[in-house]
């Protein structure tokens, strides 16, 4: 092959991976919301109390071009969207955004990643109580809209209201309260804010 068509070669094998990677990659914006089945020691828990496959969110931020997960795991912290995937069961995720689109100029997107950018480091909250000094996946999120735009999406509801009956669930809730169960504690599950009429479904991958 002489060296012309060994260019040719390169070129055609570089357009047809940028081609599939054009494939592989949704179309994600920063604010958008992500959402799993993760794969952690409390997912099967979230579930059941949630009757919900999606187990654990984030919101996409752009950084540098690429997109990444901005999510609260063992702390807040930035992950690229593609590692984060490969954490969730079989690789799926669904890409989640503001129904009325319009909202989300430039100007706004950046809102939300400021605000985000004030949460990474603060550990995460294994009790799920609603305060800012350890926060929790969906609470995260929910509190970015929230205080940007003022838009709550879903609602929240006290931990008694989940279903809290497998033992899953109640194995979980004695290893982190013991007797001492906060019944009324208000806690924005994933499965809320996925379900919530102002979101609409971008990509399911």
């Amino acid at each position: 092959m002489t060296l012309s068509a060994w260019s040719r070669a390169a070129v055609l094998a570089a357009l047809s991976l940028l081609s599939l990677a054009a494939v592989a990659a949704p179309d994600v914006q920063t604010g958008d919301l992500v959402f799993q089945q993760s794969r952690s020691a409390q997912s099967l828990a979230i579930q059941q109390a949630t009757h919900s496959p999606y187990s654990h969110m984030g919101m996409i931020v752009t950084r540098q071009g690429r997109p990444y997960v901005l999510e609260a795991a063992a702390r807040v912290s930035y992950t690229p969207l593609d590692q984060w995937a490969a954490q969730g069961e079989r690789g799926h995720y669904v890409v989640k955004r503001l129904r009325d689109a319009s909202t989300l100029t430039p100007a706004v997107r950046e809102q939300l990643a400021t605000a985000g950018a004030a949460y990474v480091g603060k550990p995460y909250d294994l009790v799920f109580a609603w305060s800012d000094d350890r926060i929790y996946c969906s609470e995260l999120v929910w509190k970015i809209y929230q205080r940007t735009l003022g838009l709550e999406i879903g609602a929240l509801a006290p931990l008694k209201g989940f279903d809290l009956s497998s033992p899953a669930v109640q194995a979980k809730m004695q290893e982190r309260y013991g007797r001492d169960i906060p019944w009324d504690e208000p806690i924005i599950s994933p499965a809320a804010m996925y379900d919530s009429d102002l979101l609409t479904t971008v990509a399911d991958r």
